[in-house]
């Protein structure tokens, strides 16, 4: 389980939730003050807001809980997965390319990153050394083979 990813959503909850017990509930009250509910456009948009913070927090809590049940070590040790590294090579430009496979949340301006729910991110989990994967991109599709596979048991 990524703990870190985990501490990083669960502190977003708790912001969140934060939001809807006090700030947002003040914001409703402040605009239900100044009079006539059915014209009162600032009432509305603290309402607005108030479900759309409900919205997050519910999706969160999903997330949360789908990260703390990933169990790494039930993750294959000769398959591209959660936190492996694969050397691929681009068999239209033949350039090689590593990249290493995090979730959404591990994403940061580091371009050896990849996203497990990206469309190549996705394309490659389950994939061996020696494999090849197409994809479709707006341009059309781009091909790989997996020339090497360090999974998070070799890490």
């Amino acid at each position: 389980m990524p703990k870190h990813v985990l501490a990083k959503l669960e502190a977003e909850h708790k912001a969140i939730k934060q939001a809807l017990l006090t700030d947002i509930p003040k914001e409703i009250a402040a605009a239900a003050s100044q009079g006539d509910l059915s014209e009162n456009a600032e009432y509305e948009q603290a309402l607005a807001k108030r479900d759309m913070f409900q919205g997050k927090l519910v999706a969160l809590e999903q997330r949360i809980t789908e990260i703390a049940s990933l169990n790494v070590s039930r993750l294959p040790d000769d398959k591209i997965a959660y936190g492996s590294r694969v050397k691929l090579l681009d068999l239209d430009s033949e350039k090689e390319v590593t990249y290493k496979l995090v979730l959404p949340e591990e994403l940061t301006n580091d371009p050896t990153l990849l996203s497990i729910s990206s469309p190549l991110g996705s394309s490659l989990v389950g994939l061996g050394e020696g494999e090849e994967v197409r994809i479709r991109i707006p341009a059309g599709a781009k091909r790989f083979e997996v020339l090497e596979l360090q999974t998070v048991h070799q890490q």
